[in-house]
């Protein structure tokens, strides 16, 4: 038998002496390993983190909250409670998003739905996802458009715009780096929530978190730009209703 001790047990030589037990126990311990590297903390302070089918880290990193997650999509999530809705039971929802962007969404006569879409709120016109409600890092409620709703709305507020050479890793859901942002609305606050175009023909490409001001954007060089949570190709957009 394998003594394991919470001051001596390494994971990796526990994986390794796996491999000289007999063949009826190796199950057993591999469901063992799995469940320490979900679990367990190594010596140096750092935790093994695993990442469950639902998307919620069971071990934090430090600095980061259990539901972290009510802030990024997962590909699991389902839309749940789809009902019909009234104007004027959105009302101030559009409101807020209408002069936080400065547009006229003119939704009179459409079809409206809500549902719920993960931790998200979604607003739907004519069965097309319009705007997301969600909270920031902050614990703040947000109201943004969808790509889609960028496609039939777009702004010159909250915006973000690069290069062609980054529009490939943000079609992957990666980060944008501020190497390949060219211009960005310089009201725009570390924290907000910011729509991608692209230089060329203005598309909408990806939605993120900002990690910095506007005019930090536009003038460094280094470092992250905004934290992607909804780009072209990912499940939202392709949602079909």
């Amino acid at each position: 038998m394998v003594n394991i001790s919470p001051t001596s047990f390494d994971l990796v030589e526990f994986r390794n002496t796996r491999g000289g037990l007999k063949k009826k126990y190796r199950l057993l311990w591999n469901w063992i390993a799995q469940l320490l590297c979900v679990f367990w903390v190594s010596s140096d302070g750092t935790p093994y983190v695993h990442v469950n089918r639902r998307g919620f880290l069971l071990i934090k990193p430090k600095g980061q909250t259990l539901d972290a997650t009510r802030h990024y999509m997962a590909k699991d999530w389902q839309i749940k409670k789809r009902r019909p809705v009234r104007r004027k039971n959105i009302a101030p929802l559009l409101k807020d998003l209408e002069e936080a962007l400065g547009i006229d969404l003119s939704v009179d006569g459409a079809f409206l739905e809500m549902a719920d879409y993960g931790p998200w709120k979604m607003v739907l016109v004519d069965r097309v996802p319009l705007a997301i409600e969600l909270m920031n890092p902050e614990d703040e409620r947000v109201v943004f458009l969808t790509l889609r709703g960028f496609l039939s709305h777009p702004c010159e507020k909250r915006f973000v715009e690069v290069d062609r050479g980054a529009i490939p890793f943000l079609m992957k859901g990666a980060d944008c780096m501020v190497a390949g942002i060219h211009s960005a609305d310089e009201g725009i606050v570390e924290g907000d929530l910011v729509w991608v175009r692209d230089q060329a023909h203005k598309r909408p490409l990806a939605i993120g978190w900002a990690t910095k001001d506007g005019s930090s954007l536009i003038s460094e060089l280094k470092g992250k730009g905004l934290k992607n949570i909804h780009w072209v190709g990912d499940e939202l957009w392709e949602m079909e209703l």
